[in-house]
């Protein structure tokens, strides 16, 4: 990471950036002193298994209620039959930091949602993006992802601590934070876009809520055509964060 210095007339208003950043950093959870987490989305997880899937608003309940579904689908006159176009993919994050990554909430202020029986630990663990393939505008209404955080798998030698169902939430370093394709929610509603040529960007830790070793690993990006009837999804990666917000690139 290097720091942009800009011109000389926006010296103090660089200086403040970067000292909001600093203070910004020191107080979020999840700093020790014996180092940070640092979280790592897998593009080659994500790329695996994507595809579209055609559902029905009843089948979908669940989902609505946590806004996971584009604005339309809540428009009057929309039933329970009526269907929904979804671009269902996976995600696998890494926590290969070297102390655990937890949730900014204290256990008090988790959310339980009844329908997936288990509390969500963070408002918006993820972001969801689709975006034109040139202009990089959004074209579909991304969400933010809240989750339970646990250890679905770790490393040879690393033991499970996290679970959903436990009264402790986290991702410990070395283990990883699955989400298969068919859970509700891990998805992007794409009913209201036509075929054509996209990017998938999938982002976690989005809002910096949680302090990391390095954020420039935080993104992936996948090339996306979508015919309106099924997905060609290849070129996943891992693509460079901005961080221009404070000042940084």
């Amino acid at each position: 990471m290097t720091y942009k210095v800009p011109s000389n007339s926006d010296y103090l208003l660089f200086v403040k950036q970067q000292a909001i950043f600093v203070a910004l950093i020191l107080l979020l959870p999840g700093l020790s002193f014996s180092g940070l987490p640092d979280l790592v989305p897998d593009p080659y997880f994500l790329q695996a298994s994507t595809y579209i899937e055609k559902v029905q608003m009843y089948a979908l309940e669940c989902a609505a209620e946590e806004n996971c579904l584009a604005r339309s689908a809540y428009r009057p006159g929309v039933s329970k039959i009526s269907s929904r176009v979804l671009l269902r993919f996976p995600q696998r994050v890494k926590n290969q930091g070297t102390v655990d990554f937890l949730p900014v909430k204290p256990r008090h202020q988790w959310e339980w949602h009844s329908c997936h029986q288990h509390y969500h630990s963070m408002e918006a663990f993820s972001n969801y993006d689709l975006l034109d393939a040139v202009s990089h505008e959004k074209v579909a209404e991304g969400h933010k992802a809240s989750f339970c955080l646990e250890d679905t798998t770790c490393d040879t030698g690393v033991r499970r601590r996290y679970a959903c169902t436990a009264h402790i939430q986290g991702l410990s370093p070395g283990c990883y934070d699955t989400y298969h394709a068919n859970i509700d929610c891990q998805w992007i509603d794409i009913t209201d876009v036509p075929p054509g040529n996209y990017i998938l960007k999938v982002t976690v830790n989005p809002d910096f809520l949680v302090a990391e070793s390095d954020f420039s690993n935080n993104v992936v990006q996948c090339d996306i055509v979508y015919t309106g009837v099924y997905v060609d999804t290849h070129n996943c990666q891992i693509t460079r964060y901005s961080q221009g917000q404070y000042g940084l690139d």
